[in-house]
């Protein structure tokens, strides 16, 4: 039984340890593949990806993603409690539950973690992308995000979506071309930047308004 517990306690050292120890690797390297391509892979979906540095990327794109997913990306660090208290009170009230996630946090889930929206995945979602913030600069994380989330059924990263979609590389993505990848990211399974239904263009206008209001300093954490 002494034996049997000292492997146990072993057994979960490694699992606590290989996450933070993948975040401190991936702050100078980049990640060569995430939980979630293995398991697209294994639905039968291929794998295509391409990795540019951040400069690399039209700054539109990370401005829209930031207006389109998390507006006070360069204000929190790693979770957005202002949103999480006000999604906790609306699924309280009986509305529909919104996920209230950053892009730190929605890193954490594509770089280290599966699918779904089980309480669990989420606690250890928001414990990781605190840890992330932690050790990264803002920059780093959003350019591990652009370079890892999923834009389509086995595509990954600006690169690779933006010479799917609109065949150029990511450096020459127009503000309105980076605001419609932007808004797929919710659903890049069924949505296309390229083929965007009307909805997806208004919520696109809706993006490169916030853009405006919000000036430059949407962006100056991650340049």
């Amino acid at each position: 039984m002494r034996r049997w517990r000292r492997r146990i306690l072993w057994g979960l050292l490694i699992v606590v340890a290989l996450p933070h120890l993948a975040i401190l690797a991936y702050r100078v390297v980049p990640p060569p593949v995430t939980p979630l391509m293995l398991m697209r892979v294994a639905q039968g979906h291929g794998l295509t990806k391409t990795w540019v540095p951040l400069d690399a990327i039209s700054a539109w794109l990370p401005l829209a993603v930031i207006g389109a997913e998390d507006n006070r990306f360069c204000a929190h660090g790693g979770v957005d409690w202002v949103e999480l208290r006000e999604a906790w009170a609306e699924y309280r009230s009986g509305e529909r539950v919104r996920g209230a996630s950053t892009i730190t946090m929605q890193l954490a889930r594509n770089l280290l973690l599966w699918p779904g929206r089980d309480v669990v995945r989420k606690a250890i979602e928001i414990y990781l992308a605190v840890v992330i913030e932690a050790l990264w600069p803002k920059r780093r994380i959003m350019e591990v995000y652009l370079n890892i989330v999923e834009w389509g059924p086995g595509l990954y990263g600006a690169e690779a979506a933006s010479r799917a979609y609109f065949r150029r590389p990511a450096d020459q993505l127009s503000a309105q071309q980076a605001a419609l990848m932007a808004v797929v990211l919710p659903n890049p399974r069924e949505w296309r930047p390229d083929r965007a239904t009307s909805y997806l263009e208004q919520r696109a206008a809706t993006t490169r308004l916030r853009i405006d209001q919000l000036g430059p300093r949407l962006l100056d954490c991650a340049r």
